[in-house]
Order: C-alpha cells, then structure tokens, then sequence
C-alpha cells in the first residue's frame, strides 16, 4: 500500500513521463534555480532576524 492509494509503481511512472517530458537537462536546472531560492530566503530570513527593531 502506499500513501493514500498512490503506490511507488505511479510515482516511477510520473518521474519518468516528467524526465522524458521536459528532459534531465531542463530538470537539474530547476532543481539548482529551486536550491538558490531557499538559499537566498533562508539568508535573508537570517539576515532579518539579525537586524535590530
């Protein structure tokens, strides 16, 4: 069983439509645009923590 009737057979099957869709090259871009977002906001919630009021 899987998580609420989604088994790990349709999640492959969505990962490689996905792949084959946009391409590996297209998705690491995104993957790396996805990782500098967090970065940038974590730092600039630090960033706001650290300013005094």
């Amino acid at each position: 069983m899987g998580l609420g009737g989604i088994h790990i057979w349709h999640l492959l099957i969505l990962l490689v439509v996905v792949v084959v869709v946009f391409g590996s090259k297209r998705l690491a871009g995104a993957g790396e645009d996805l990782g500098t977002a967090i970065r940038d906001f974590r730092k600039a919630l630090r960033d706001d923590e650290s300013q005094p009021k």
